[in-house]
């Protein structure tokens, strides 16, 4: 299996740095507040976002977190194999289950997901986001422009 301990690294530091953030935000800011770090580009907005992406599908936490927890059930059960694929697929599948997992524990404990990065050109999104994106490129990208399978 490639990279297993990476893996590990990756999923435990990706939930453990986006909750870490998360709680100080909630922590030290109220909903709604902002603070400049790079004035008119980047800000820290403390933002309840009880939806989805951009805040659609509001109020449906049954859905996110049956999806979040299928998904996740799926990506233990698989892990195996993926493990043993291609570099691309195996730590996309990580980052991703670990910014579904993060945003998951939210919805858990808090009925919604904190937000807090905010670029003013985009919706206010958290690290977690950052990882299920950036997963998703990963394999998307080893699936179709690398042809690789996504199980061996």
């Amino acid at each position: 299996m490639i990279g297993c301990g990476k893996a590990a690294l990756l999923f435990g530091g990706t939930v453990i740095l986006d909750q870490t953030v998360k709680a100080y935000v909630a922590a030290t800011m109220l909903p709604g507040e902002s603070i400049p770090v790079i004035p008119s580009y980047l800000h820290l907005t403390y933002v309840l976002n009880a939806g989805a992406a951009f805040g659609i599908f509001e109020r449906q936490q049954w859905l996110f977190l049956l999806t979040a927890a299928l998904f996740f059930l799926v990506f233990l059960f698989l892990y195996p194999r993926l493990a043993r694929g291609s570099a691309l697929i195996h730590y996309g599948s990580v980052a991703f289950a670990a910014g579904a997992l993060s945003n998951m524990a939210d919805r858990i404990r808090l009925a919604h997901v904190i937000d807090f990065i905010d670029f003013r050109v985009w919706p206010v999104f958290n690290i977690a986001d950052i990882a299920i994106v950036v997963g998703t490129i990963c394999v998307l990208w080893a699936l179709f422009v690398q042809k690789k399978e996504f199980l061996p």
